[in-house]
């Protein structure tokens, strides 16, 4: 009985060095496995905001997408088809998570899902063509993104304006991620996170017044500062007041040879009255008029010794 189990045990001792090798074999396969499967994955590059600059140089096709999207979901693997395809037609096939980058969404004003873009040395083209494997293909072998449209400049990724629109994203987000840590992580409510962001808001703003404030007396210095402002301000107003002076007198001077005019004209008409009361124009005396003088004359007496009576 011990002599067979002896057998039994040295028969097993045999077999093992077979089975390691048959299992190290298997583990091989497996490893190699997921190799070959990472390999076809790497022709579908994953852009992000740290390396998106090198989609400027080269031709690229682009698309943009969401986990969530179903329409997404549904050309995944006809964009992964054709990202197989890269190499044979020398064109980089890429993929954004707008979730992950939401830099890149603002940067190219992402507002539908998917959304694919065409790059060919920096100029950026909307591709609203079918979806399969076989129309992308006819679009990059036949050149077909010459006949869109590109993107204007204004709006180009590498813009101000994009570059602007990008930071705000990415606030945007960060905002959204602070409002998550204090409403799930720190159990705070929801009004509670609201008000520390009008808190933070109003604070923000304050202290961008205050720069803004500053940079500006510092570029445009006010005038009161200076060391000569209050004596120029007092010469100038001295200036002011005298040529104010001067120009009354000048008005009172106006006004007072008015008034002598006046009296030369009314002067003037008095004596042309008596004129014609005493005579004509040319100093010769007149009959009618010196009837009518001696008859004043009468009216005046008898009225003065009617009063005496």
């Amino acid at each position: 009985m011990a002599s067979l189990q002896d057998y039994e045990v040295g028969a097993a001792r045999k077999h093992v060095p077979w089975r390691t090798y048959m299992l190290l074999f298997s583990v091989l396969v497996v490893l190699k496995a997921p190799q070959s499967v990472l390999a076809k994955k790497d022709n579908l590059k994953e852009v992000t905001d740290g390396n998106w600059e090198d989609i400027l140089t080269g031709e690229w096709m682009i698309e943009f997408f969401a986990p969530w999207c179903p329409a997404c979901r549904q050309l995944q693997p006809v964009w992964g088809e054709f990202a197989e395809w890269g190499d044979d037609l020398g064109i980089n096939i890429a993929k954004v998570d707008v979730t992950e980058q939401p830099g890149l969404s603002g940067r190219f004003i992402i507002t539908s899902l998917p959304t694919i873009y065409h790059c060919k040395e920096g100029v950026f083209r909307r591709y609203q063509g079918p979806r399969t494997k076989d129309d992308f293909l006819s679009f990059i072998d036949e050149k077909k993104w010459q006949n869109i449209e590109p993107v204007s400049s204004w709006f180009g990724p590498s813009s101000f304006l994009m570059n602007t629109m990008s930071a705000l994203f990415k606030l945007s987000m960060f905002i959204r991620h602070c409002h998550n840590y204090l409403t799930e992580q720190l159990g705070l409510p929801v009004w509670g996170s609201y008000v520390i962001f009008a808190l933070a808001t109003l604070f923000s703003g304050l202290i961008l017044g205050l720069i803004l404030v500053f940079v500006a007396d510092f570029v445009f210095p006010s005038r009161r500062f200076q060391s000569n402002y209050y004596q120029r301000k007092q010469l100038s107003e001295q200036a002011r007041l005298q040529q104010q002076l001067e120009d009354e007198q000048m008005a009172d001077g106006e006004e007072e040879d008015e008034e002598d005019e006046d009296d030369e004209d009314e002067t003037g008409s008095r004596e042309e009255l008596w004129h014609k009361a005493r005579g004509s124009s040319d100093g010769r005396p007149d009959a009618f008029a010196d009837e009518a003088l001696r008859r004043r004359v009468l009216a005046t007496r008898q009225e003065e010794e009617e009063e005496d009576t």
